[in-house]
């Protein structure tokens, strides 16, 4: 169902703080139904693999060293419009730029402790989903 479906983690320093049940209630309560979710810890070698687009760029260790360092938990959710309409939810990628009420602007440290992903495209979200679930997980 591309177009109505995106991917979401809940990243290490929302986890740690204790949001993600409070990030979970927003996220449903904004109209999206979750199909698939987890709760896990990705290896530095996994981590890196998913992040493996921003290889080359200067950021990339400590993303996989942040990304690495707890627990996250991976969704794929369903709404129509499903990536658009998460991207708006969360937030600017700088909570400090983020609109008032988005998760980013409640939840989010700094623009490297940001709480959440959300793919950017209908095909990213696929990929990323895919990456995190078998098709028995997904339903």
């Amino acid at each position: 169902m591309t177009g109505n479906r995106t991917f979401t983690m809940i990243k290490p320093d929302a986890t740690k703080r204790n949001y993600t049940g409070a990030i979970l209630e927003q996220i449903c309560n904004a109209g999206f139904r979750i199909v698939a979710m987890k709760q896990t810890k990705l290896s530095s070698e996994k981590a890196g693999e998913f992040y493996a687009i921003h290889k080359e760029r200067p950021f990339y260790g400590e993303l996989v060293e942040f990304m690495s360092s707890g627990e996250i938990v991976a969704a794929i959710l369903e709404k129509e419009n499903a990536v658009e309409s998460f991207r708006t939810l969360i937030g600017a990628t700088n909570p400090a730029n983020a609109a008032e009420g988005t998760i980013r602007k409640r939840f989010a440290q700094s623009i490297g402790e940001n709480a959440i992903h959300g793919s950017d495209s209908d095909e990213n979200a696929t990929i990323e989903g895919n990456f995190f679930f078998s098709g028995l997980e997904k339903f």
